[in-house]
């Protein structure tokens, strides 16, 4: 009988650390979720004053913690994210973007619309984590959150077709609308278009944006279209990339190395990585028009530059020795989830099959 209560104890040990072990394989992940995340599930900017939650920050840590198979903090993050952002309910209810301490001094949403790439990722990592999980509960969620989304953020733009909007209001004026190109990771339109229309549609025009938005090799934060006439130069910060357009480059990056819209702009951005090359340093901001940059990028930047920099050991270098010398410390939220993004990709954690699909290494 002892040997047997010793083998039963031997085996629940066993399957314990197991577990453990599957949810704390990622220590980067760890320290994030130590500096970064309250115990109900709360992500927090620590770099702003009154210490805000965003959409942005909870989407991102969902797709964190289903990378590193943490069921726990998916789930309290989802649970936080839909009390508090989403009146309840993220079904019936877009995330509101900002929230944090209201001028009165109390807690609670400071600007109700939405952030249409907060809210794609969620949804992404509801389907996944339902497939991944087989938790039927995320998949149903996801696939309304995505309903949902595609009645109050998408529209069929005359001459560019149906896109993804940055929010549910203010990003449309008469006949001119104010896009987002780091908006719409191919990922996740990929993943979306699996589903059926508009995100059939948004897969291909998401592209055809990033490739008429960056001919001069730079992708802008944002951009306008106008109807009959295109594709508009905006001027002042508008018409430079940087903290918003970093993303473009480490979306990309992050497909697939045979993925063939990933070698085309890769091969277009070309003088983003030629600059790099030039400076010895990430560039803060550059104008798409001229190419001309401005500041010193933080080491974030280079994390996000690094998926697109591999093969071409020059650059990559240069990244990899401000990433090496430029430590992060516990305030640098934004900085610390393009690293997670980074180095998850670079390092395998996760990959990302042609449709768009999900590969945790813990399902490899």
């Amino acid at each position: 009988m002892r040997i047997v209560i010793s083998c039963i104890l031997s085996i629940l040990f066993t399957v314990s650390l197991t577990s453990a072990q599957a949810s704390t394989q990622w220590p980067e992940w760890d320290y994030f979720k130590q500096e970064y995340i309250s115990s109900d599930g709360r992500v927090i900017d620590p770099s702003t004053e009154n210490k805000v939650t965003t959409s942005e920050g909870q989407s991102y840590a969902l797709f964190f913690a289903l990378v590193a198979n943490d069921k726990e903090a998916f789930q309290n993050l989802l649970e936080w994210t839909e009390n508090n952002l989403s009146e309840g309910d993220i079904t019936s209810n877009l995330p509101a973007w900002l929230w944090g301490k209201q001028s009165n001094g109390n807690w609670g949403v400071i600007d109700s619309n939405s952030a249409s790439d907060s809210d794609a990722w969620i949804a992404y990592s509801l389907l996944e984590a339902g497939r991944l999980w087989n938790i039927d509960k995320y998949k149903s969620k996801g696939l309304l959150l995505l309903k949902r989304i595609a009645n109050e953020e998408t529209m069929d733009i005359p001459g560019l077709g149906w896109m993804l909007l940055p929010g549910k209001v203010g990003f449309v004026h008469g006949n001119e609308w104010k896009l987002n190109p780091s908006y719409q990771p191919p990922q996740l339109m990929a993943r979306f278009a699996q589903v059926g229309s508009p995100w059939k549609e948004i897969e291909k025009t998401s592209i055809q944006l990033l490739q008429k938005s960056s001919v001069k090799g730079f992708v802008p934060d944002w951009i306008w279209w106008k109807e009959g006439k295109g594709l508009q130069r905006v001027e002042g910060t508008q018409g430079m990339g940087s903290y918003d357009s970093i993303r473009s480059y480490l979306w990309i990056g992050m497909l697939p190395e045979n993925n063939e819209e990933r070698i085309l702009l890769i091969k277009q951005w070309q003088p983003m990585l030629s600059l790099v090359s030039d400076l010895g340093y990430p560039p803060e901001r550059v104008d798409v028009s001229t190419g001309k940059s401005q500041g010193y990028g933080n080491v974030g930047m280079a994390y996000a530059l690094l998926p697109i920099a591999i093969g071409n050991t020059t650059v990559a270098s240069i990244l990899e020795k401000k990433i090496e010398t430029d430590i992060l410390g516990d305030d640098v939220y934004y900085s610390y989830v393009l690293k997670l993004f980074s180095q998850g990709s670079t390092k395998k954690y996760f990959t990302f099959d042609k449709q768009g699909q999900l590969i945790p290494n813990w399902k490899q």
